[in-house]
């Protein structure tokens, strides 16, 4: 295996420590929970991560859900959950409910709309 700069980008840090030692989110949140950034011109603390900062950063410029906010700063979902949740305490991000799927129309529907075909091609 060859050792080149790639393997070395970033480096390897603890999942607790990214999390400054918190182990579960304050709340439950879904992979698919939308993120968006609060509508506020404060500005992260100075002690806030760079984890903190990318995924404030990643959803400021667009909704991002969390499993992709979690691609994108290359950390599990249950981690990047706790750094969000920190966030959201602190006012710097809001949830928005995914879209719910359209709701399925019913069989007596159905039925009506294919009699209806079937009398025009008559």
């Amino acid at each position: 295996m060859s050792s080149g700069p790639a393997d070395h980008e970033a480096p390897l840090l603890r999942p607790y420590v990214v999390t400054r030692g918190r182990a579960t989110p304050a709340r439950r949140l879904p992979p698919e929970t939308l993120l968006v950034a609060a509508d506020t011109d404060r500005v992260l603390p100075l002690t806030a991560s760079r984890q903190e900062r990318d995924l404030l950063s990643r959803c400021r410029r667009a909704t991002v859900s969390l499993a992709e906010a979690a691609a994108h700063v290359g950390l599990p979902v249950s981690v990047v959950s706790v750094l969000v949740c920190q966030l959201l305490d602190d006012g710097f991000l809001v949830t928005r409910a995914p879209i719910e799927p359209a709701e399925l129309p019913s069989p007596d529907l159905i039925s009506e709309v294919l009699r209806g075909l079937r009398n025009l091609q008559q």
